[in-house]
């Protein structure tokens, strides 16, 4: 007994009984599932990786990595639902999980976006001095000011900035980098500025 590409119920014949589809037609049905699904996670992850810099939080390349991991391990998991239904193995397993993990780049850009949005606590000052500049262009250039962690388990931090900021501000440097606590938790830099 297997279950039925579209549906997910138990089929005993070519037809399914609960939503009266062929095998050929419940794999047609769970591939286009599949493209509309693939299609709302990319624009989640688009939309993250846009919108992260509107209140950047101070570990913003640990988060955009793991948001990349993530994004290649659901495309992966996809992909292996679609193989798997090319052969009319069983599906069902997989891809509820990958229908699990499509929300998710949407959920991060929420809480990234709520994070920052409904702080209401006051900035906190830290003066630092420039180590070194780092620049990426492109599309959504990555812009960031290198100076020594005021946390204790850190080395350095990566402070994000705007172009503004990176072009009047150098290596030997001293600056002031105001960051906010977050209404969750997650530090984010409001702004940096001369002593």
């Amino acid at each position: 007994m297997t279950r039925c590409l579209n549906c997910g119920a138990d089929r005993e014949s070519d037809i399914c009984d609960v939503c009266g589809l062929g095998a050929a037609a419940a794999e047609i049905a769970l591939r286009r599932r599949l493209l509309n699904r693939t299609a709302v996670f990319l624009l989640g992850a688009i939309a993250f990786v846009s919108l992260s810099g509107r209140y950047p939080p101070l570990d913003l390349d640990a988060i955009l990595i793991f948001v990349g991991l993530l994004f290649f391990i659901t495309l992966a998991i996809g992909m292996l639902v679609e193989r798997r239904a090319l052969h009319h193995a069983e599906v069902e397993a997989i891809k509820r999980l990958y229908y699990a993990l499509i929300p998710v780049p949407w959920l991060l850009t929420v809480i990234l976006i709520g994070n920052g949005l409904f702080d209401r606590a006051p900035a906190q000052d830290w003066h630092a001095r420039v180590i070194s500049r780092f620049s990426m262009a492109g599309p959504l250039p990555s812009r960031r000011l290198v100076v020594p962690s005021w946390r204790p388990d850190h080395r350095f931090e990566r402070v994000p900035a705007t172009r503004f900021d990176l072009d009047r501000f150098h290596a030997g440097d001293d600056i002031v980098i105001h960051v906010k606590g977050g209404m969750i938790g997650i530090p984010w830099v409001e702004g940096i500025s001369r002593p």
